[in-house]
């Protein structure tokens, strides 16, 4: 088994248990138990918010890695260009960066401001 068909398994297993997750079950819940999909909500935003910011941090680690190969090849073939060099890398770093950031907020608001909560409490 190649690590493709490693990896589509893996995430095809997580999106099974999620959809398992969020079946649950018909019956009313008992006075004073929040209902069992809203539980699993909460479940699937933290395993959502996780996710997201790991393959942003993944995805963003790699191109950094790539942007810094580019500019330390490129300033070995041409010493003279280093500070221009430098100084783009700098600023696509930090772009690159802002990418994690904002992946980190919406994993914020999905864990702690749960915007989808009001829609599950009017069924």
């Amino acid at each position: 088994m190649t690590k493709k068909t490693t990896w589509f398994l893996t995430l095809g297993l997580f999106c099974l248990a999620g959809a398992a997750m969020a079946a649950g079950t018909d019956s009313a819940p008992a006075e004073g138990v929040v209902s069992v999909s809203v539980n699993h909500f909460y479940a699937l935003a933290a395993l959502g918010a996780a996710l997201g910011v790991g393959f942003a941090a993944l995805g963003c680690g790699i191109g950094m890695g790539m942007a810094t190969s580019g500019a330390m090849e490129g300033i070995a073939r041409q010493p003279e260009a280093a500070n221009t060099i430098r100084n783009n890398l700098l600023l696509g770093l930090a772009l690159i960066e802002s990418l994690t950031i904002y992946a980190l907020v919406v994993a914020m608001i999905l864990l702690f401001v749960s915007p989808l909560t009001k829609l599950l409490m009017m069924k």
